[in-house]
């Protein structure tokens, strides 16, 4: 059950970026970190899905060497930010 206002994700990318608001990628997380968290939420994406989505994600970082990835932000989460890269993409 959902408390508060919490933002709901129907995809790994939707959810990473959630994370991502929430902080969670201040510091270095692995893989394992991610997957835990994912499911303290409520969500569970393939691996597939969620490596690809990782991969992918443009604020995020990915440090250290093959089967042993650690994900850290690039920049903090700022609404201006978002503000900027969604007028981007239109």
């Amino acid at each position: 059950m959902l408390k508060g206002n919490k933002k709901i994700a129907k995809t790994a990318t939707e959810a990473l970026k959630i994370l991502w608001e929430e902080a969670f990628f201040e510091k270095n997380q692995n893989n394992q970190n991610i997957i835990d968290r994912l499911a303290m939420r409520g969500n569970h994406f393939s691996s597939a899905e969620l490596g690809m989505a990782l991969k992918r994600a443009k604020h995020l970082t990915r440090i250290g060497e093959k089967r042993n990835y650690k994900y850290v932000q690039k920049y903090p989460y700022s609404e201006d930010i978002l503000e900027i890269k969604n007028k981007k993409e239109k």
